[in-house]
């Protein structure tokens, strides 16, 4: 199987001009701005209980990373 690199740097075995590899539009919402705040949002932990993002981490700084749905 042959990957291809696009030209934002992902590699897939899908050739870069399928439609499954397409872009986003360029004005597609991508999400806040580097040091925007976040809203706040509600998540289940591994064990089922219910976080809230900004009362459960207090005053502590948080980074989220978020990942590219990947072409399979």
């Amino acid at each position: 199987m042959t990957m291809q690199r696009d030209n934002l740097g992902f590699d897939a075995p899908a050739p870069v001009g399928h439609p499954v590899r397409a872009s986003m539009p360029a004005d597609a919402c991508t999400g806040p701005a580097l040091g925007e705040r976040l809203p706040d949002f509600e998540l289940p932990d591994a064990r089922g209980r219910t976080l809230r993002f900004h009362e459960d981490r207090g005053v502590s700084k948080a980074a989220l990373v978020f990942y590219r749905s990947a072409v399979w």
